[in-house]
């Protein structure tokens, strides 16, 4: 195709009656026609379609003009701009037209040149997508000339990217008529960069409305395209990095996060300490030549599309000199490219300014052909450092794509990196904080639960899932006299520290209170009275109020394996299960009373006689209750679960916690299980004595005649001092009725009630004091004693240990 300067314009002389009688040289190389062959014919012959304007008679309109569609002479369609003129004489008679033909399109030099040096790449197609024109720039993208192309099919000129979205883009605009844009991405020829090309198409219509050709033009945007797609990863890590409060979760997280679209292996190496959540070694603790013994926390590829496997992070060392240890130590980043990007030593085609070397800060890129032996096509290593604490090192490798890492590949690793390190610090310092409280809540809970013979129990006790603060939960079992035994379960609402330091208070409270051995409704209004004054205690000066034990609840059980009577009274606790040994539910006809820190409102206590071989479970609401079911529902999966017949009670503590709890739980949860034995009639008696001392003797005799047929001669003469030390004083002392009783459970007991409330207590006698002393021989004599109050009255008990 020659210069546009050179196209021709075409003047025309037709005579009225419609035969051209002048013909140009401009007609010739217009339409290939000369003079001899047109001068003499009708101007009609040359025209495809007359347009308005030309009359029947091959006539010519005056003043007419159009685009108007030209035979040429080898075949072909010339599409020009007519314009008629008409021609006078001196006489004013009509001699004809001047008939001036212009090709379509036609433009000023200027604009020819501006479309052939547009930087945009511009292409003209046929609707068979055969090329008709190409500038300059479109011919540098496709590394082919204007003359190479012209006339070519695109899909045959470049069948491998016949079935790519811009080829077929081009044909729908060519069969629709319908402009179109899109963004490819493709690899131009002799770059090792993807480039991403924005592009416009749109169809060319001749002066009938009918699609005559496909244009198009496109430009590199590939800077703009992939400063995008960093922002994206880094919209992606926002939200994907930092969302567990997990040290090896966080990492992980980080590993994922940029592969594939950025690299396509990234390590994550921490220090130990990080890992256990202490503090990191500080810079002091490195000895020059010394290797850098980290923990590989995490590792993706998107090759094999797996993460590290699961269990103990492998230890990694870093040698001295090495880049790892390098960054670590001074703390800045190193990107290592296997070679040269480009050809011939120069920077290739890629994503605008990111691959001009310029923008590289000092010391990078190091071209090290060593990382080629690893298949790795560039790494980028950044230490991971937060809060001035370094806490690893984090290499991003590329190894299955030609593209180098660029300036701003490292700018996107630091940001990357920076932002995963806050991330695992913080899941570093929670990591701390929690052990922490989970140290001190476990404490407080019972290490053990202690030998008794009144149940057989069995508990579990786990704190919420890692994401979770560490909560209130406590349970415990408590030996009362007479061979009975408290079961206590409770929650202190919150987490934190807090809760755990309330829990260890509430607990310490309710020992307390359960060794002067107050009745579970008392009990838990002393517990109510304590809290007030704990919380006003603790309620500071300023406008912050602590979490406290105002939001704590509490079940509080005694169970009586002489009577088989089971007491409780609860302080806005879900009440215990009871399953009968024929495996039926008891119901309990109680209702929980308000949570503890209310005050003012009163405590209820249920009584209920239990068979031999009963299922108790006590519970915390964080085993019942989830974000899957409510409380209600929950206690009914507790109820079905529980296997009454089941012959070890810690196998089916695991079976409800498997069965209850769900992999991610929030909350702490606690779960206590007693199955219920009943004592022996026959390691009972009991006798009611007169209130006269002379029934002293004759209670002597029975406690040592009941002693020696029990087989326990050896206590004969402690129980016999210790009975009569006790009737003694409940004679002289107490009020009617008097009742001696001795059990004989893992110790002797020995229990004298009567009806006073006065409790006795010990005092140290005089050198001439008759009495005083009666006591302080019980208390040196026996394993313990102690006074519990009933409704009718008093009970005195000591315990003697039997071999």
């Amino acid at each position: 195709m020659g210069d546009k300067q050179d196209a021709p314009t075409a003047a025309v002389v037709v005579a009225p009656d419609g035969v051209v009688s002048g013909w140009c040289e401009g007609g010739r190389l217009l339409l290939g026609w000369t003079a001899e062959e047109t001068v003499g014919r009708p101007v009609a012959d040359l025209l495809v379609d007359p347009p308005p304007g030309f009359p029947e008679n091959h006539g010519i309109g005056s003043g007419s003009t159009g685009v108007v569609p030209l035979h040429h002479r080898d075949g072909s369609t010339v599409d020009a701009v007519v314009t008629a003129h008409p021609l006078h004489g001196a006489d004013g008679r009509a001699l004809g037209h001047v008939v001036t033909v212009q090709p379509w399109g036609r433009r000023p030099v200027i604009a020819d040149r501006a479309f052939e040096q547009c930087p945009f790449a511009l292409g003209v197609y046929d609707p068979e997508l055969r090329f008709l024109w190409v500038n300059a720039s479109a011919c540098r993208v496709m590394a082919h000339s204007e003359e190479q192309v012209l006339g070519e099919k695109y899909r045959e000129l470049f069948p491998e990217l016949d079935d790519m979205a811009y080829t077929d883009q081009l044909s729908e605009v060519a069969r629709t008529g319908e402009p179109a844009r899109l963004i490819t991405v493709f690899r131009p020829l002799g770059s090792n960069y993807a480039n991403a090309w924005a592009t416009s198409m749109w169809p060319v219509r001749d002066a009938a409305g009918r699609i005559r050709a496909v244009a198009n033009w496109g430009f590199d945007m590939s800077a703009e395209y992939w400063a995008r797609q960093r922002l994206l990863i880094l919209n992606k890590a926002s939200g994907g990095i930092g969302r567990t409060l997990d040290v090896i979760g966080t990492a992980l997280e980080l590993a994922r996060t940029p592969v594939p679209g950025f690299a396509d292996l990234v390590s994550v190496d921490l220090f130990d300490e990080v890992l256990r959540g202490e503090e990191p070694p500080s810079a002091s603790a490195f000895t020059p030549g010394e290797a850098i013994a980290l923990n590989r926390a995490a590792q993706h590829s998107a090759k094999e599309d797996t993460d590290r496997a699961p269990g103990p992070t492998p230890p990694v060392s870093h040698t001295p000199g090495s880049i790892a240890a390098r960054c670590m130590a001074t703390g800045t980043s190193a990107v290592e490219l296997a070679a040269e990007p480009g050809q011939g030593g120069e920077w290739a085609f890629g994503p605008g300014l990111a691959a001009d070397p310029a923008h590289w800060p000092p010391g990078n890129p190091l071209i090290d052909g060593s990382i080629a032996a690893d298949g790795l096509t560039g790494r980028i290593t950044v230490p991971l450092r937060a809060r001035g604490a370094l806490l690893g090192v984090v290499a991003f490798s590329r190894r299955d794509r030609p593209e180098a890492f660029t300036a701003d590949d490292l700018i996107l690793a630091e940001e990357l990196t920076a932002k995963a390190a806050v991330a695992i610090d913080n899941a570093r310092r929670y990591s701390r904080e929690r052990t922490r409280a989970l140290t001190l809540q476990r404490s407080l809970l019972p290490q053990g639960l202690p030998n008794q013979e009144a149940v057989e129990v069995a508990s579990r006790y786990l704190p919420g899932g890692t994401g979770a603060e560490v909560g209130g939960d406590w349970f415990d079992v408590v030996p009362l006299s007479g061979a009975r035994v408290a079961l206590v379960v409770g929650d202190v609402v919150g987490h934190g520290l807090h809760a755990s330091a309330s829990m260890g208070r509430l607990r310490t409270a309710v020992r307390t209170l359960a060794d002067i051995d107050l009745p579970p409704d008392e009990l838990l209004t002393h517990l109510d009275d304590l809290v007030l004054h704990l919380a006003s205690d603790l309620r500071p000066a300023g406008h912050f109020q602590p979490t406290g034990e105002s939001g704590a609840t509490c079940l509080y059980t005694v169970y009586d394996p002489v009577s088989r009577r089971f007491t409780l009274a609860s302080a806005g606790h879900p009440l215990p299960l009871i399953i009968s040994p024929d495996g039926t539910r008891t119901p309990v006809p109680a209702q929980p009373g308000p949570p503890l820190g209310i005050g003012g409102l009163p405590f209820e206590a249920t009584e209920l006689e239990l068979p031999e071989g009963s299922l108790l479970a006590l519970y915390t609401d964080g085993l019942v209750q989830s974000r899957e079911r409510d409380v209600d529902e929950g206690i009914a999966e507790l109820q079905r679960v529980l296997n009454h017949s089941a012959t070890s009670l810690e196998a089916l503590c695991d079976t409800v916690l498997d069965a209850m709890l769900p992999e991610r739980r929030t909350d702490d949860a606690a779960l206590l299980l007693a199955r219920t034995h009943a004592l022996d009639p026959h390691h009972v008696a009991d006798w009611d004595i007169e209130p006269d001392p002379a029934q002293v003797p004759q209670a002597r005799k029975f406690a040592v005649d009941q002693v020696d047929a029990w087989g326990l001669e050896e206590a004969s003469f402690v129980t016999e001092l210790v009975v009569s030390e006790l009737v003694t004083n409940a004679i002289r002392y107490g009020e009617p009725p008097i009742r001696l009783r001795l059990i004989r459970d893992t110790s002797l007991i020995c229990e004298v009630s009567d009806a006073s409330n006065t409790a006795p207590h010990l005092r140290r006698a005089r050198d001439f004091d008759e009495g005083g002393r009666g006591l302080l021989l019980v208390a040196r004599l026996t394993q313990g004693w102690g006074t519990r109050h009933t409704t009718s009255g008093k009970t005195i008990w000591c315990a003697q240990a039997l071999a």
